[in-house]
């Protein structure tokens, strides 16, 4: 049956195969269907026709009626621009465009009245509107189907330079929906749910949400198309995550034994929080279930996850498996490696730490160790993912801050053993938990959501370049107390186009303030063995002071390091500032955090800066940085295999819907887990359409 919604745009009235063209480039449309979900970002009250001598500076968007006088064109390539001066009888007013000019001067004709809008500003004492929409007007009729609530489009250059702009777009819209007239849009929800969610009709929805009567049945609209993307993200997190659990058949891990009760009565070096032992109960359960394991740990910088994932990995061994931890980097894979072979001395278990840089006889001995199973435990990098790493039995594991891999490196672990293995996933990035239910929806969360105790919260403060005497004097006294400090810049070598501090410069200058000390330097850009050399120096006290880039971000834990210097730090998102932070305050003694900038700051700047003297919650600051920012592509998503192209939902804001449209999902997939009931074929189609791959990537988050 032909699909009226799969036409081509190119047939369109005022669109044609160049239009086209640049509609599939620049937003992916090249459907009817496109076109309709391409949705106005906001809309403007344009009731209201001024007279050119009401105009002044300062005003909104403004609509007039004018009739085009004259034509001057300046400059040449890219200065070129063109002008029109534009009469209404009670004056005169100044058009200028940049861009477009040769398709505008082509389709504008002199002493024709056109209904002009836009900003209206001032230059060499006249009223200007720059880059104004023009709409050719001839009657009564025609104003009075432009004067009214509008919708406004995003429109990029490339289809500005073709005429496509957003006066231009509501046309064309308006003309896709003229075709298929009232009732053609078939709908993409079944009645039952369209009726207990209180939910207006699709067809009805896109009229409404492109050519809005009123501002009353927007919201109506609005609501509508934000369910129905935020019920598809969800039911195929939700269907995929039943299909696992009835597909693959867990491990079971029955028994706690000698090595788990032996590490938690002699070996445990504090006593675990109450958020500790609540994820471990969470964990155990699973691991006892008989389903495979695919759970998300999440933990703020030093809640201690590492714990946690020493104990998950003791009950695997206390079962007769093995258990591996890949971590991103070398550094993050060796101080895994240092922690668990400290926690788990003299209970007769077999740590190993296989790196790129393992190589030779130690390599092999350790990958036949793996292979006959005297090796209990393996930290490492993806060099744990390599062909020749053959596992005896693996039944857990542990994957730190797995963002960072690529899904076809995540997925060479199931291949480890016949039967996947357990999986538990860490972040030290905290995730909203409305974010976190599409981000990573398929994995069940457990977050550790308080501090060890003795932990004292680091104390977070703003510096201005011009006045740094009090961060000198804070720093010294720290390092004649024999702690030591951080500094961390944002480049290694200055650049032309920048004007961040950089690292050499900032070595340079550190040098020069504390000549006492002892000062090292690391960059991403050293090898590895650099790094960790400089690194080792470090923890043992040798250096004093380190100088880096943000390659120490993640993994590095000196206890002893109680001062956070960041250098421009106003150039550094919230959740990078967080983690860098996060590098102090891991010892019992009061840490500090010094986040220095010029004055000269944008507004959403200053209000990070704001958030992170006032907090050390991570997940607090997470719901801010997504306030500020917005979900956008958040890291790791476009390889989850989840769909999250939403168009006109938030995940933040619109929270409360994203549990109605969750709770939805779930009772879909609870009543109709095989997908033949007969009212539920219209959401099994949609979701085989929706899905942008047929591998199911997330399985391995």
């Amino acid at each position: 049956m032909y699909d009226i919604l799969s036409q081509d745009v190119m047939y369109l009235k005022g669109v044609g195969p160049h239009r086209a063209k640049v509609l599939n480039k620049e937003l992916g449309i090249s459907s009817l269907k496109d076109l309709l979900y391409y949705f106005p970002h906001k809309y403007i009250d344009r009731s209201r026709i001024y007279r050119i001598n009401e105009l002044q500076e300062g005003m909104a968007t403004v609509q007039v009626v004018a009739r085009i006088k004259l034509f001057n064109e300046e400059g040449r390539g890219r200065k070129r621009r063109l002008e029109a001066l534009c009469d209404d009888g009670t004056g005169v007013v100044k058009l200028v465009w940049f861009g477009g000019v040769t398709y505008i001067r082509r389709h504008l004709q002199l002493d024709r009245p056109y209904l002009i809008f836009g900003k209206p500003s001032v230059f060499n004492h006249e009223i200007n509107i720059v880059q104004p929409e023009m709409t050719s007007v001839t009657q009564t009729a025609d104003l009075q189907s432009y004067a009214k609530l509008r919708p406004v489009y995003s429109i990029t250059e490339p289809m500005r330079s073709v005429g496509l702009t957003s006066n231009v777009m509501e046309q064309i819209i308006g003309a896709a929906l003229s075709r298929l007239g009232n009732g053609q849009i078939a709908e993409t929800l079944p009645p039952y749910l369209i009726t207990r969610h209180h939910l207006m009709g699709l067809d009805e929805a896109l009229h409404v949400i492109h050519s809005p009567e009123n501002m009353q049945r927007l919201p109506e609209a609005q609501r509508r198309l934000k369910f129905e993307e935020l019920f598809y993200v969800q039911l195929d997190i939700v269907h995929y995550a039943a299909q696992r659990s009835r597909r693959y058949k867990g491990f079971v891990f029955s028994r706690i034994g000698d090595k788990f009760l032996g590490f938690y009565h002699h070996n445990l070096p504090f006593e675990l929080t109450g958020a500790q032992k609540r994820v471990i109960r969470e964990i155990r359960h699973d691991l006892g279930s008989g389903i495979q394991m695919n759970r998300l740990l999440q933990g703020d910088v030093g809640s201690g996850k590492t714990i946690v994932a020493t104990m998950t990995m003791l009950i695997a061994l206390d079962n007769g498996y093995q258990a591996c931890l890949l971590a991103p980097t070398e550094i993050l894979a060796e101080q895994h490696y240092a922690t668990v072979s400290r926690l788990l001395h003299d209970l007769g278990i077999r740590v190993e730490l296989l790196t790129g840089a393992i190589q030779g006889k130690r390599r092999q001995h350790i990958i036949e160790g793996i292979a006959d199973g005297g090796v209990h435990i393996i930290i490492g990098t993806h060099a744990i993912l390599y062909d020749a790493v053959v596992f005896r039995n693996l039944g857990l594991a542990v994957i730190d801050e797995q963002h960072r891999f690529g899904v076809e490196q995540r997925a060479k672990l199931w291949l480890k053993n016949d039967n996947p293995p357990h999986v538990l996933v860490m972040t030290a990035t905290p995730i909203p938990r409305t974010l976190a239910m599409t981000v990573y929806g398929d994995l069940s969360v457990s977050v550790i959501d308080e501090l060890p105790p003795g932990r004292k919260a680091i104390e977070t403060r703003h510096v201005y370049e011009n006045s740094t005497e009090q961060l000198v004097n804070l720093v010294r006294h720290e390092l004649e107390e024999g702690r030591q400090a951080y500094f961390v810049y944002p480049l290694i070598k200055e650049s032309e186009k920048s004007d961040l501090k950089d690292l050499e410069a900032g070595f340079k200058r550190v040098c020069e303030l504390f000549p006492e000390m002892r000062v090292g330097k690391m960059h991403g850009k050293m090898k590895d063995e650099e790094k960790n050399a400089i690194m080792d120096r470090f923890k043992r006290g040798e250096l004093q002071i380190l100088v880096s880039t943000t390659v120490i971000e993640v993994g590095v834990d000196v206890p002893n390091a109680s001062v956070m210097v960041i250098e421009n730090a106003n150039r550094f998102g919230l959740a990078q500032l967080h983690q860098l932070r996060g590098r102090v305050g891991r010892g019992a003694k009061q840490s500090y955090c010094l986040l220095v900038t010029g004055y000269k700051l944008s507004d959403t700047s200053r209000k990070r800066l704001e958030i992170m003297t006032d907090s050390t919650d991570g997940f607090e600051i997470a719901e801010e940085d997504l306030k500020l920012r917005g979900p956008g592509d958040l890291e790791g998503t476009q390889q989850s295999g989840i769909v999250f192209d939403l168009k006109l939902a938030n995940v933040i804001r619109d929270s409360d819907l994203l549990e109605e449209a969750r709770e939805a999902a779930t009772q879909v997939v609870k009543s109709d887990p095989d997908k033949n009931l007969p009212q539920n074929q219209v959401l099994w189609a949609q979701l085989a359409q929706r899905r942008k791959t047929n591998v199911n990537w997330s399985e391995i988050s």
